[in-house]
């Protein structure tokens, strides 16, 4: 189970890291575990002109989960290039479903995680 507690750590450090380059000055999160279910929630505002990067973050994070990937790969989210979006697909392959909302200069991003039994 720990493996799982630090995806969710490696999730959170992706999009923290993300938001920061796009000139966030105003970031929270919360995780919350009911039963086997872990939801994280992220909000986080931006500079203006960046609309054409969340829409690619949304695509991105909205990818079917992979499993495969994941355990192969997880690790590896929050060290690569400070702007480099594939890291953001590795983020949509280890969640479950993500919600994404852009409004008023925030996006809020609700994102579920399934843990094993």
């Amino acid at each position: 189970m720990l493996q799982e507690q630090k995806k969710v750590a490696k999730i959170i450090a992706e999009l923290t890291t993300y938001f920061l380059i796009l000139g966030a000055d105003q970031i929270s999160s919360s995780v919350v575990k009911q039963g086997r279910q872990g939801i994280i929630t992220f909000r986080a505002n931006y500079e203006p002109g960046c609309e054409g990067e969340l829409r690619d973050m949304e695509r991105y994070l909205t990818e079917p989960k992979n499993n495969g990937i994941e355990d192969i790969y997880w690790e590896l989210a929050g060290v690569g290039d400070s702007f480099d979006t594939n890291e953001l697909l590795l983020v949509g392959m280890m969640v479950d479903r993500a919600e994404v909302n852009v409004e008023d200069g925030f996006v809020n991003l609700k994102l579920y995680k399934e843990f094993p039994a």
